[in-house]
Parts: C-alpha cells; structure tokens; sequence
C-alpha cells in the first residue's frame, strides 16, 4: 500500500491499493509499443545511409530492447504474461508507416522515427501519472522513462543539429 497525493482524481490524498492487474495492463502497453519502438530502429538502420543516423538508430534499438526487458521482468514479477497482448495493438503503432516512409528520403525517415518517439515518449509520461500504478512498477517507470526522454532529446539533436 502506498499514500498518494492529493489530485483531480483522489482529491483527499487517500491511501489507495495498488492493483497488481492495472500495473500488468499498463506494462503491457509500455513493453508492446517500447517493442515497436525498438523494431522500428532496427528498420531505419538497416536503411539508413548517413552513418550518424544508423549508428543513433542502432543504440536507440538496442536502449529500447533493455528498456522492453526490464518492463517485461517487472510484468513477470507481478504475474503477468509478457506474451499476452497489451490492449493497444492497432490504436498505437508508433513505426506503422515507417516502411512506406522508407521510399521517401532520409529526412522523411527521421521525421518518421522522431514522431514516433514523441508518441512513445507521451505513453510514458501518461503511465507516470497514473496514481493507480504501485510505488515500485512507477519508479521502474520513471527510470524507463529516463532512457526513453534521453533517446527522444539525442534524435531531435540529430535532426536539428545547432550550428
């Protein structure tokens, strides 16, 4: 059990009990589209052809893998199934229309990859403000989202580099 704080949903600040099966249901979420996320990285390296770009892409590929496993233990640990869909298959795929983005250019492909990562960035930050979450799966969270914030700001840096 862990005291939140008082907000527009528990406007006393009432002691609430974690839910075991809310933290599944947002892991799930997190692991999926980080998943996506990490695909979609794969994909633009292997077709990127500014070597600054596949070598961002490749580590970018590789953060969101661990990110992913991470979650994914924290899921197990609670009691979830890592293989069961998260619930958001088809309303959030954040490298859907990568590959047809491929055709157009590099800039397009980039453009691409950091609208994404701003999607996946905001999934985070929403799963953050989720007083339902338990103390320990919202500090995995937030120590997910570090990576995942750091990632979004070193793309934008490479996109708009400052001369």
């Amino acid at each position: 059990m862990h005291v939140t704080h008082a907000s527009p949903a528990n406007p006393e600040g009432n002691r609430v009990m974690p839910n075991p099966n809310h933290d599944i249901k947002v892991l799930h979420d997190l692991i999926e589209t980080t998943i996506d996320s990490a695909e979609g990285y794969s994909e633009a390296a292997r077709e990127a052809a500014v070597p600054a770009y596949r070598d961002s892409f490749k580590r970018r590929a590789g953060e969101h893998s661990q990110v992913a496993q991470v979650l994914q233990r924290r899921l197990e640990t609670l009691g979830g199934d890592p293989e069961e869909g998260g619930g958001i298959a088809g309303a959030h795929r954040m490298f859907v229309n990568l590959q047809r983005t491929l055709g157009a250019g590099e800039q397009a492909v980039v453009e691409e990859v950091e609208r994404g990562e701003g999607q996946l960035k905001a999934l985070f930050e929403n799963a953050l403000h989720d007083e339902e979450l338990s103390l320990p799966t919202r500090t995995l969270i937030s120590n997910a989202y570090d990576v995942v914030q750091s990632g979004y700001k070193q793309l934008q840096a490479l996109r708009h580099p400052r001369n």
